[in-house]
Protein backbone atom coordinates (compact mmCIF):
# COMPACT_ATOMS: atom_id res chain seq x y z
CA UNK A 1 0.00 0.00 0.00
CA UNK A 2 1.21 3.51 -0.75
CA UNK A 3 0.39 7.16 -0.11
CA UNK A 4 -1.97 7.32 -3.11
CA UNK A 5 -4.12 4.57 -1.53
CA UNK A 6 -4.23 6.43 1.78
CA UNK A 7 -5.30 9.69 0.11
CA UNK A 8 -7.88 7.87 -1.99
CA UNK A 9 -9.49 6.61 1.21
CA UNK A 10 -9.19 9.75 3.35
CA UNK A 11 -9.26 12.51 0.76
CA UNK A 12 -6.69 15.11 -0.18
CA UNK A 13 -8.02 18.11 1.74
CA UNK A 14 -5.23 20.02 3.50
CA UNK A 15 -5.71 22.92 5.88
CA UNK A 16 -3.26 25.66 4.92
CA UNK A 17 -2.45 29.05 6.42
CA UNK A 18 -0.53 32.16 5.49
CA UNK A 19 2.84 32.81 7.16
CA UNK A 20 1.30 35.94 8.70
CA UNK A 21 -1.42 34.03 10.59
CA UNK A 22 -0.87 34.22 14.35
CA UNK A 23 -0.06 31.26 16.52
CA UNK A 24 -3.32 31.93 18.38
CA UNK A 25 -5.26 31.62 15.13
CA UNK A 26 -3.45 28.37 14.42
CA UNK A 27 -4.32 27.01 17.87
CA UNK A 28 -8.01 27.78 17.30
CA UNK A 29 -7.88 26.23 13.81
CA UNK A 30 -6.23 23.05 15.06
CA UNK A 31 -8.83 22.72 17.80
CA UNK A 32 -11.87 23.51 15.64
CA UNK A 33 -10.82 21.25 12.78
CA UNK A 34 -9.60 18.50 15.14
CA UNK A 35 -6.29 18.19 13.32
CA UNK A 36 -2.69 18.05 14.47
CA UNK A 37 -0.93 20.26 11.93
CA UNK A 38 -1.40 22.88 9.24
CA UNK A 39 0.75 23.59 6.21
CA UNK A 40 2.08 27.14 5.84
CA UNK A 41 1.84 28.31 2.22
CA UNK A 42 2.32 31.41 0.16
CA UNK A 43 1.84 31.71 -3.60
CA UNK A 44 1.07 27.96 -3.82
CA UNK A 45 4.47 27.17 -2.31
CA UNK A 46 4.94 25.18 0.91
CA UNK A 47 6.93 27.34 3.32
CA UNK A 48 6.56 25.27 6.46
CA UNK A 49 4.40 23.21 8.76
CA UNK A 50 3.06 23.96 12.25
CA UNK A 51 1.91 21.24 14.61
CA UNK A 52 0.32 21.17 18.04
CA UNK A 53 3.79 20.44 19.39
CA UNK A 54 5.09 23.70 17.87
CA UNK A 55 2.31 25.67 19.57
CA UNK A 56 3.08 24.10 22.95
CA UNK A 57 6.84 24.71 22.57
CA UNK A 58 6.29 28.38 21.72
CA UNK A 59 4.02 28.92 24.73
CA UNK A 60 6.44 27.09 27.03
CA UNK A 61 9.33 29.21 25.76
CA UNK A 62 7.69 32.66 25.60
CA UNK A 63 4.40 32.44 27.47
CA UNK A 64 0.97 33.49 26.29
CA UNK A 65 2.28 36.46 24.28
CA UNK A 66 3.65 33.95 21.76
CA UNK A 67 0.04 33.44 20.61
CA UNK A 68 0.27 36.86 18.95
CA UNK A 69 3.41 35.95 16.98
CA UNK A 70 3.18 35.20 13.28
CA UNK A 71 3.34 31.51 12.45
CA UNK A 72 6.46 32.06 10.32
CA UNK A 73 8.36 32.64 13.60
CA UNK A 74 7.59 29.16 14.96
CA UNK A 75 6.91 26.96 11.93
CA UNK A 76 9.20 24.15 10.89
CA UNK A 77 10.68 25.53 7.67
CA UNK A 78 12.58 22.41 6.62
CA UNK A 79 9.53 20.34 5.76
CA UNK A 80 9.98 16.65 5.10
CA UNK A 81 7.50 15.53 2.45
CA UNK A 82 6.49 12.36 0.66
CA UNK A 83 5.12 11.46 -2.75
CA UNK A 84 2.11 9.48 -3.92
CA UNK A 85 4.19 6.38 -4.68
CA UNK A 86 5.93 6.22 -1.28
CA UNK A 87 5.12 3.06 0.67
CA UNK A 88 3.69 2.87 4.17
CA UNK A 89 7.00 1.41 5.35
CA UNK A 90 8.84 4.45 3.95
CA UNK A 91 6.40 6.78 5.73
CA UNK A 92 6.82 4.93 9.01
CA UNK A 93 10.61 5.14 8.71
CA UNK A 94 10.54 8.88 7.91
CA UNK A 95 8.15 9.65 10.75
CA UNK A 96 10.09 7.56 13.26
CA UNK A 97 13.50 8.91 12.32
CA UNK A 98 12.31 12.53 12.10
CA UNK A 99 10.09 12.28 15.20
CA UNK A 100 7.12 13.95 13.53
CA UNK A 101 3.55 12.88 12.86
CA UNK A 102 2.55 14.68 9.65
CA UNK A 103 3.93 14.53 6.11
CA UNK A 104 2.70 16.81 3.35
CA UNK A 105 2.33 14.97 0.05
CA UNK A 106 3.96 16.69 -2.92
CA UNK A 107 3.27 15.57 -6.48
CA UNK A 108 4.47 17.46 -9.52
CA UNK A 109 5.70 20.27 -7.29
CA UNK A 110 2.19 20.82 -5.88
CA UNK A 111 0.67 20.04 -2.48
CA UNK A 112 -1.48 16.94 -3.07
CA UNK A 113 -2.49 16.06 0.49
CA UNK A 114 -1.20 15.34 3.97
CA UNK A 115 -0.69 12.04 5.76
CA UNK A 116 -0.64 11.64 9.53
CA UNK A 117 0.75 8.83 11.64
CA UNK A 118 -2.87 7.93 12.43
CA UNK A 119 -3.56 7.45 8.71
CA UNK A 120 -0.47 5.26 8.38
CA UNK A 121 -1.35 3.10 11.40
CA UNK A 122 -4.97 2.72 10.26
CA UNK A 123 -3.95 1.53 6.80
CA UNK A 124 -1.17 -0.69 8.14
CA UNK A 125 -3.66 -2.43 10.45
CA UNK A 126 -6.16 -2.85 7.59
CA UNK A 127 -3.41 -4.33 5.44
CA UNK A 128 -2.43 -6.78 8.20
CA UNK A 129 -6.06 -7.83 8.76
CA UNK A 130 -6.49 -8.52 5.03
CA UNK A 131 -3.29 -10.59 4.94
CA UNK A 132 -4.36 -12.56 8.01
CA UNK A 133 -7.78 -13.26 6.51
CA UNK A 134 -6.23 -14.38 3.21
CA UNK A 135 -3.92 -16.77 5.08
CA UNK A 136 -6.82 -18.10 7.16
CA UNK A 137 -8.85 -18.78 4.00
CA UNK A 138 -5.87 -20.40 2.30
CA UNK A 139 -5.30 -22.74 5.25
CA UNK A 140 -9.01 -23.52 5.62
CA UNK A 141 -9.38 -24.38 1.92
CA UNK A 142 -6.19 -26.41 1.97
Amino acid sequence: MNVAAILKAKGSDVVTVSPTATLGEIAVLLSERRIGAVVVMQDRKVLGIVSERDVVKAIARNGAQSLNAPVRDVMTARVVTCGLNDSIDELMDSMTMGRFRHLPVIEGGELAGIVSIGDVVKHRIAETVMETEALRLYIANG
